[in-house]
This record gives C-alpha cells, structure tokens and sequence, in this order.
C-alpha cells in the first residue's frame, strides 16, 4: 500500500510541475529547479517527523519491502535489472509504437503544427511529467529498499549522470527526437563507467563526477558542431577534394 501510495503521490507531483509548464507557461527549466528543491524540502520535513535523526533517514522497513531489491531471477538475474529492462521495453513500445508516442515527438518539433493538427499539446505534455514522476518513484523505491532507509538527499548525486545519459542516448535538448533504446545504453555504459573507475584505476569516489561531465560537454559539444552548417559545409568540400 505504502509503495502503490508513492508511486501515486509522485505522479501527483509530475502533473503538479507539468501542469505550471503546460498551461501556465512557466519555462520547463524553472519549473523543474523549483519543483526539485521544493520537493526536496517535503521530503526533509517528513523524515523530521520520524523519531530518527533526519541526516540518518527513516529505516526499520519490513522484510517484505526489502526483498524487492534482493529477489533474483533464476538466483543470478537480479530484481533492478529486470525492472530496468522492463521500463525501458514500455518506454519503447510507448513512444514508438504508439499514437501517443508520435504526439509526443511532434510536439518537441513543432509545437504550433501540432495544434494545428488538433493534438492537445498542454495535456501531452502534463502527461509527460506525470510519467516521469511516476519513473522516479519507481527509482526511488528500489534504491531505498536496497541501501534500507529513506534519506531526502538520496538521490541528489544522479542529476549529472541522468542527464548526461539521457543527452548520449541521442536526445535533443531542442526537443522532437529521442532514443529509449540509445538512453538505456547509455545509462548502462556510465554504470559501468563510475562503478569501474574506482575499481580498476583506483580513481575516489568524490572525482567520478568529473569524467562524467567531460564525456557530456564532448557529446554536446561535438553534437554541435556536426549539426552547425558552416561545419557540415566544410567537411563536405574536404570530402571533395
């Protein structure tokens, strides 16, 4: 009940932020800063309400909630994994196989076409940020049933990498295309990249984030410069000659 309560709020949450950008016009930018340090201070007043200290979170969760994160598939395939690859197939199918999913690219292209084409674009997009709140949700109640307690900065340390892999999987920041497929992999291979670091060159754990940033200024930087047309123009004219 307690998780299904979650999942619900969070999508609360997304609809709330979206719909500010949506039918307000509050740039998506502000909305999101304003909506994480505001939701970061609910979850800071809550666990000021346990009898715990709020720095050490709330714990003493059930077993039941616990094995979520410590079931395994054939005893080898752990539960994150599955769920991983679970969301990544809905994502999919959703915005690639579906009506909803086309509406949704042509509202990052051209957002006045698409009402001209008689979408709703204010609802699309509010239904966006409630999927994305309800993703997050699910984030965060795996990651609090595997470390077992409940901290309102638990997840402060994962902006730059969802960002970078999200930026790697092929998203435009301008908006209208996107890869599911591409993002996953890309999430897999900054895994792999800050869990790796540390145990193969012994790299502190406080200076993972700088690679992470350099390999996100390369991707955008070097997105850039292939999309510039001056840029293209001239790699066109040295292929000639």
């Amino acid at each position: 009940m307690a998780v299904a309560l979650a999942v619900v709020v969070a999508g609360v949450c997304g609809a709330l932020s979206g719909y500010f950008v949506a039918y307000c016009g509050v740039q998506p930018m502000v909305v999101t800063l304003g909506g994480s340090f505001l939701f970061t201070g609910v979850a800071l007043l809550v666990s000021n309400l346990s009898a715990t200290e709020s720095y050490k979170g709330i714990s003493g969760f059930p077993d039941s909630f616990l094995q979520i994160s410590k079931f395994k598939l054939f005893g080898v395939i752990p539960c994150q994994v599955i769920i991983f690859l679970v969301l990544a197939v809905i994502a999919y199918v959703l915005l690639n196989k579906t009506k909803y999913g086309r509406m949704v690219f042509l509202i990052g292209v051209n957002k006045d076409a698409a009402e001209f084409s008689g979408i709703n674009t204010r609802l699309i997009t509010m239904t966006t940020y409630i999927l994305s709140g309800i993703s997050a949700a699910i984030a965060g109640i795996i990651l609090t049933s595997y470390i077992g307690t409940a901290k309102s900065d638990i997840g402060v340390t994962f902006t730059l990498p969802i960002i970078t892999a999200v930026v790697l999987g092929g998203t435009l920041s301008t908006g209208g295309k996107g890869s599911v497929v591409g993002t996953a992999l890309a999430a897999v291979v900054i895994g792999v990249l800050k869990f790796g670091l540390p145990l193969c060159f012994k790299v502190p754990q406080q200076y993972l984030d700088i690679p992470v940033g350099l390999l996100l200024l390369v991707v955008v930087i070097g997105r850039s410069l292939l999309t510039n047309p001056k840029v293209v123009a001239a790699l066109h004219q040295k292929d000639k000659k």
